[in-house]
């Protein structure tokens, strides 16, 4: 019935400076650029910016891990780029690492170092 995860949105303050943070940190253009919704496809997967709604409350319930191959390199980008300090890079078992930055929507945005990861 799930065939898995497809999309990823995130509902941000201003949807124009949202776009420009997230072509600066993903490298990519967006494949549809509206006021309403732009969408970046990453790996095959869609990054979603939503403008954020009066009914839309911001909050730390939802995460989704976005794969990197140099965790503490990415973060550091991560930060450089703007990004607020969440939680640092740390191991979790396995040789799995994960951190978490705020976005400049306030967002919270997780990378994972997963080595046992295919696609």
């Amino acid at each position: 019935m799930i065939n898995g995860l497809r999309s990823a949105f995130y509902y941000v303050d201003d949807i124009r400076k949202a776009k420009d943070w997230y072509q600066d940190v993903l490298g990519l253009k967006p494949n549809f650029d509206e006021p309403f919704y732009v969408g970046f496809t990453v790996a095959g997967y869609e990054l979603g910016l939503l403008p954020k709604t009066d009914e839309i409350v911001y909050g730390n319930n939802i995460s989704v891990a976005w794969g990197v191959d140099d965790i503490d390199e990415a973060y550091k980008t991560l930060l450089n780029k703007g990004a607020k300090e969440h939680s640092a890079p740390r191991d979790v078992g396995g040789g799995i690492k994960v951190a978490t930055v705020l976005d400049p929507s306030g967002n919270i945005f997780e990378i994972i170092y997963n080595p046992h990861f295919k696609l």
